[in-house]
């Protein structure tokens, strides 16, 4: 019998943030990614750490895992005055070291690109959120395996404060937009790789407008919606769409298009690190 594959997922989110979530219906970070694994590798083993809960308790040892998984965080990497954060730091250059494949969006492209050297910061313009539009991919990444699928030109769901300003030695910028610069990347470091992007394959329509739910305070202060009722607003046609993905209406109204609606181009990265890094038959 084939030996089943082994992941590790790390869920940085603080206790007050994952309850949060569950008071909108969002599923956690961790959750997100496992379904989204489990589309694909249905017999996958999982093993979650919540660092920001034990960040002394990472796995002693990675060798038994095929990969390693990083979903969005509330933390910030250049944080290293917490453990939680450093901690984290911790486990991403030993996977390096090791050579253990790497997958992480939001704040997984972040400490991705942190560890190997390169640089975060807040992003000058604040919150990029929703549907981030005309992701475009750079020449290196139209030839490159984790974007073999995916249109040139493509939108998808975001939410990040930081942003990638400059890269390390080994990485390789594969797209961007006009908001941030560094949208995707592949990072070699010491003996790993780390697929990283920015934008969040594992979300849905449904998920995306419970986030929005979640961060309605901030929203509404940093000038993204008007008021309460604004938000809601956009929330519902969010969740009608989510609820019947053939509205001509509501893709005209809310510019979205199959990019964001189909889950083989949405999340064609993450497939295609399946393939070719854990050499999984997807």
């Amino acid at each position: 019998m084939p030996k089943k594959l082994r992941f590790l997922i790390t869920d940085g989110y603080p206790e007050p943030s994952r309850e949060k979530f569950n008071d909108v219906g969002m599923r956690l970070a961790w959750e997100l990614y496992r379904d989204m694994l489990g589309d694909y590798v249905p017999d996958a083993e999982v093993d979650v750490w919540f660092a920001s809960d034990a960040p002394s308790d990472a796995p002693a040892e990675l060798a038994s895992y095929d990969g390693l998984l990083w979903p969005g965080c509330s933390l910030t990497v250049f944080d290293v005055e917490k453990e939680s954060v450093t901690s984290q730091h911790d486990l991403v250059r030993r996977a390096y070291e090791e050579g253990i494949p790497q997958f992480g969006t939001c704040w997984g492209i972040q400490i991705a690109v942190y560890v190997a050297g390169g640089t975060v910061r807040p992003h000058p313009r604040g919150r990029e959120m929703g549907i981030g539009r005309k992701m475009r991919l750079t020449e290196a990444g139209r030839n490159h395996p984790m974007f073999r699928g995916k249109p040139l030109v493509y939108s998808h769901f975001v939410s990040h404060d930081d942003e990638v300003t400059e890269l390390p030695p080994g990485a390789t910028l594969l797209a961007g937009n006009d908001f941030s610069r560094v949208q995707a990347v592949e990072v070699k470091y010491e003996r790993g790789v780390f697929w990283g992007i920015q934008y969040h394959p594992e979300y849905d329509l449904h998920e995306m407008a419970r986030l929005i739910v979640a961060r309605e305070e901030r929203l509404v202060k940093q000038g993204l919606f008007r008021d309460h009722d604004d938000l809601v607003q956009y929330v519902d046609r969010l969740e009608a769409l989510a609820a019947d993905p053939e509205r001509k209406d509501l893709r005209w109204q809310l510019g979205i298009d199959d990019d964001i609606l189909r889950d083989d181009i949405r999340q064609c990265e993450f497939v295609n690190w399946l393939r070719d890094q854990v050499e999984v038959e997807v």
